[in-house]
Protein backbone atom coordinates (compact mmCIF):
# COMPACT_ATOMS: atom_id res chain seq x y z
CA UNK A 1 0.00 0.00 0.00
CA UNK A 2 2.86 2.34 0.79
CA UNK A 3 4.37 2.03 -2.71
CA UNK A 4 1.00 2.82 -4.30
CA UNK A 5 0.66 5.90 -2.15
CA UNK A 6 4.15 7.12 -3.08
CA UNK A 7 3.38 6.56 -6.79
CA UNK A 8 0.20 8.60 -6.46
CA UNK A 9 2.13 11.41 -4.80
CA UNK A 10 4.67 11.55 -7.66
CA UNK A 11 2.17 11.88 -10.53
CA UNK A 12 0.82 15.35 -9.66
CA UNK A 13 4.32 16.80 -9.55
CA UNK A 14 5.21 15.27 -12.94
CA UNK A 15 1.94 16.50 -14.39
CA UNK A 16 2.54 19.99 -13.02
CA UNK A 17 6.07 20.00 -14.46
CA UNK A 18 4.74 18.89 -17.86
CA UNK A 19 2.09 21.63 -17.84
CA UNK A 20 4.69 24.26 -16.88
CA UNK A 21 7.03 23.10 -19.66
CA UNK A 22 4.17 23.27 -22.17
CA UNK A 23 3.16 26.76 -21.07
CA UNK A 24 6.76 27.99 -21.23
CA UNK A 25 7.23 26.54 -24.72
CA UNK A 26 4.00 28.20 -25.86
CA UNK A 27 5.06 31.54 -24.40
CA UNK A 28 8.49 31.18 -26.02
CA UNK A 29 6.94 30.81 -29.45
CA UNK A 30 4.63 33.79 -28.94
CA UNK A 31 7.33 36.11 -27.65
CA UNK A 32 7.79 39.35 -29.53
CA UNK A 33 11.27 40.78 -29.75
CA UNK A 34 9.83 44.26 -29.61
CA UNK A 35 10.16 47.10 -32.05
CA UNK A 36 13.26 47.03 -34.20
CA UNK A 37 14.92 49.61 -36.37
CA UNK A 38 14.49 49.57 -40.12
CA UNK A 39 18.05 48.30 -40.59
CA UNK A 40 17.48 45.43 -38.13
CA UNK A 41 14.30 44.49 -40.00
CA UNK A 42 16.13 44.53 -43.34
CA UNK A 43 18.89 42.30 -41.93
CA UNK A 44 16.42 39.89 -40.33
CA UNK A 45 14.36 39.57 -43.52
CA UNK A 46 17.42 39.12 -45.73
CA UNK A 47 18.71 36.38 -43.40
CA UNK A 48 15.46 34.45 -43.90
CA UNK A 49 15.77 34.35 -47.71
CA UNK A 50 18.16 32.28 -49.83
CA UNK A 51 20.20 33.78 -52.63
CA UNK A 52 18.56 32.82 -55.95
CA UNK A 53 21.90 32.31 -57.75
CA UNK A 54 24.23 31.16 -54.94
CA UNK A 55 24.32 27.74 -53.36
CA UNK A 56 23.64 27.70 -49.63
CA UNK A 57 23.98 31.42 -48.96
CA UNK A 58 21.40 33.81 -47.63
CA UNK A 59 20.58 37.11 -49.29
CA UNK A 60 22.23 38.77 -46.28
CA UNK A 61 25.58 37.03 -46.90
CA UNK A 62 25.65 36.99 -50.70
CA UNK A 63 27.04 39.79 -52.86
CA UNK A 64 25.57 38.53 -56.14
CA UNK A 65 23.45 40.88 -58.29
CA UNK A 66 20.33 38.81 -57.57
CA UNK A 67 20.80 39.16 -53.82
CA UNK A 68 21.50 42.87 -54.13
CA UNK A 69 18.24 43.31 -56.05
CA UNK A 70 16.35 41.41 -53.35
CA UNK A 71 17.97 43.51 -50.60
CA UNK A 72 16.94 46.69 -52.46
CA UNK A 73 13.37 45.38 -52.69
CA UNK A 74 13.41 44.55 -48.97
CA UNK A 75 14.75 48.03 -48.18
CA UNK A 76 12.02 49.63 -50.30
CA UNK A 77 9.26 47.54 -48.68
CA UNK A 78 10.52 48.28 -45.15
CA UNK A 79 10.76 52.00 -45.97
CA UNK A 80 7.17 51.95 -47.25
CA UNK A 81 6.10 50.48 -43.91
CA UNK A 82 2.97 48.85 -45.33
CA UNK A 83 3.89 45.15 -45.11
CA UNK A 84 4.98 43.13 -42.10
CA UNK A 85 8.20 41.11 -42.23
CA UNK A 86 6.43 37.83 -42.97
CA UNK A 87 4.46 39.44 -45.77
CA UNK A 88 7.63 40.83 -47.33
CA UNK A 89 9.26 37.38 -47.21
CA UNK A 90 6.17 35.79 -48.75
CA UNK A 91 5.96 38.44 -51.49
CA UNK A 92 9.62 38.02 -52.50
CA UNK A 93 9.40 34.22 -52.28
CA UNK A 94 6.31 34.23 -54.50
CA UNK A 95 7.99 36.43 -57.12
CA UNK A 96 10.70 33.80 -57.79
CA UNK A 97 10.22 30.33 -59.27
CA UNK A 98 12.57 28.73 -56.72
CA UNK A 99 11.71 28.45 -53.04
CA UNK A 100 13.81 31.14 -51.35
CA UNK A 101 12.73 30.63 -47.75
CA UNK A 102 15.56 29.39 -45.53
CA UNK A 103 13.26 28.94 -42.53
CA UNK A 104 10.16 26.85 -43.22
CA UNK A 105 6.83 28.34 -42.21
CA UNK A 106 5.02 26.96 -39.19
CA UNK A 107 1.77 26.35 -41.05
CA UNK A 108 0.52 23.82 -43.55
CA UNK A 109 2.74 21.02 -44.79
CA UNK A 110 5.89 22.85 -43.62
CA UNK A 111 4.66 22.56 -40.04
CA UNK A 112 5.59 18.87 -40.16
CA UNK A 113 9.24 19.91 -40.10
CA UNK A 114 8.66 21.38 -36.65
CA UNK A 115 6.16 18.82 -35.34
CA UNK A 116 7.70 15.50 -36.43
CA UNK A 117 10.88 15.68 -34.30
CA UNK A 118 8.84 16.52 -31.21
CA UNK A 119 6.34 13.75 -31.95
CA UNK A 120 9.18 11.26 -32.52
CA UNK A 121 10.77 12.26 -29.22
CA UNK A 122 7.49 11.88 -27.33
CA UNK A 123 6.85 8.50 -28.97
CA UNK A 124 10.37 7.32 -28.13
CA UNK A 125 10.07 8.37 -24.49
CA UNK A 126 6.65 6.73 -24.26
CA UNK A 127 8.02 3.54 -25.82
CA UNK A 128 10.92 3.49 -23.38
CA UNK A 129 8.57 3.92 -20.43
CA UNK A 130 6.42 1.02 -21.62
CA UNK A 131 9.45 -1.23 -22.23
CA UNK A 132 11.07 -0.41 -18.90
CA UNK A 133 7.84 -1.10 -17.03
CA UNK A 134 7.45 -4.42 -18.82
CA UNK A 135 11.07 -5.36 -18.05
CA UNK A 136 10.64 -4.46 -14.40
CA UNK A 137 7.47 -6.52 -14.19
CA UNK A 138 9.06 -9.51 -15.94
CA UNK A 139 12.24 -9.18 -13.88
CA UNK A 140 10.35 -9.63 -10.64
CA UNK A 141 8.80 -12.92 -11.74
CA UNK A 142 9.93 -16.16 -10.13
CA UNK A 143 11.77 -18.58 -12.40
CA UNK A 144 9.52 -21.31 -13.78
CA UNK A 145 10.32 -25.00 -13.87
CA UNK A 146 11.19 -24.66 -17.57
CA UNK A 147 13.67 -21.88 -16.77
CA UNK A 148 15.35 -24.02 -14.13
CA UNK A 149 15.63 -26.98 -16.55
CA UNK A 150 17.11 -24.70 -19.21
CA UNK A 151 19.72 -23.36 -16.78
CA UNK A 152 20.58 -26.87 -15.60
CA UNK A 153 21.04 -28.03 -19.20
CA UNK A 154 23.23 -25.03 -20.01
CA UNK A 155 25.44 -25.74 -16.99
CA UNK A 156 25.77 -29.39 -17.97
CA UNK A 157 26.65 -28.47 -21.55
CA UNK A 158 29.31 -26.07 -20.27
CA UNK A 159 30.99 -28.79 -18.17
Amino acid sequence: MSSRLSKLKRWPSWFLMLVCAGVLMFLGTQRDSGPSTAQERIEAISQRLACPTCDGESVYESRSPGSQAIRQEITRQVADGVLADGQIVRMIDDSYAADLKLIPSATGFDALIWVLPVAAFVAAVGGLIIVFRRWRREGSLVATQEDQILVTQARQDKD
